[in-house]
């Protein structure tokens, strides 16, 4: 994983991305689609503005399509960054107060404020790799005091050999790559992440990037979240993620990093940013 930089979690703080290992099938390399990018579309400008800097890890200020101004503001980063510890497999943490404080970044990685946390709202490593805290304030509060939006997260399956900014936070460093494919299982220690994004080489994160939120560089929204990669060519092991396609074959991919997809998100969360596990298309895990 790419892991958090933490004294706590140093044995797998220091590999690769900045996040926690999981482990998972990967994918078969063709792409798992949705509806194809219109060609040429103009590329937005992909900065710094509405992400965050956590203690040992990298996040972004979210909403989602659904979201309205007044709603209270959230936060994404991996599971593995939770201040409590890793979840564990099969764990997931709902409505668990918190005081955790992130750094708000504007366009030029400046910190320019301090958000607080006062729920984990959502955090698992089953499936996936994120948690989602609420803060105190709203994103109309802080668009009115810093000038800063929030980034929306993207509702739907992205689609491989898209051109992706990977946005630290931590680092203040912005990786750009595309989408090399989804993989159907990604197994790393006791996790298992499914239908993970694989990066083409050039994204090459390091520890403190989990977390970054992973934006699609033509619509400026949130695809995924940066979690993990193989770093030294182990197999299946922590920090060593392998793919395990459907039939069971496993492929290591020594130097290639991961995240994890949003988009299956926002069904989970209905008016006012509750979440709500047994909405309606809601698929994460549940406790």
């Amino acid at each position: 994983m790419n892991k958090p930089l933490l004294a706590a979690l140093s044995a797998v703080a220091t590999i690769g991305l900045g996040a926690t290992p999981a482990l998972a099938a990967p994918h078969s390399s063709a792409p798992r689609t949705t509806a194809p990018h219109t060609a040429k579309a103009a590329a937005v400008t992909v900065d710094f503005a509405g992400t965050v800097s956590l203690s040992n890890c990298s996040g972004s200020v979210i909403r989602f399509p659904g979201s309205a101004d007044t709603d209270p503001a959230l936060v994404l980063t991996n599971g593995h960054c939770l201040e409590t510890g890793m979840p564990s497999a099969g764990q997931v943490i709902t409505g668990q107060s918190s005081s955790r404080t992130f750094g708000l970044l504007n366009s030029a990685g400046t910190k320019i404020a301090t958000l607080r946390a006062n729920q984990i709202v959502y955090s698992t490593m089953t499936d996936t790799d994120v948690t989602i805290y609420r803060t105190t304030t709203t994103y109309a509060a802080i668009k009115s005091s810093y000038g800063i939006s929030p980034l929306t997260v993207q509702d739907s399956h992205p689609v491989a050999g898209t051109a992706i900014k990977v946005v630290s936070g931590y680092w203040k460093r912005i990786y750009s790559c595309n989408i090399d494919g989804f993989v159907y299982r990604l197994k790393e220690g006791d996790w298992t992440f499914k239908d993970s994004v694989r990066y083409t080489s050039a994204c090459n994160t390091i520890g403190g990037t989990s977390g970054s939120p992973v934006i699609d560089a033509t619509t400026g929204k949130v695809v995924a979240v940066n979690n993990t990669g193989n770093e030294d060519g182990g197999r299946c092991t922590v920090n060593n993620p392998c793919e395990v396609d459907a039939s069971g074959n496993v492929t290591v991919r020594q130097g290639i990093n991961y995240a994890q997809q949003t988009y299956n998100i926002p069904a989970c969360f209905t008016t006012g940013n509750r979440l709500n596990l047994s909405a309606a298309g809601c698929t994460l895990p549940k406790p």
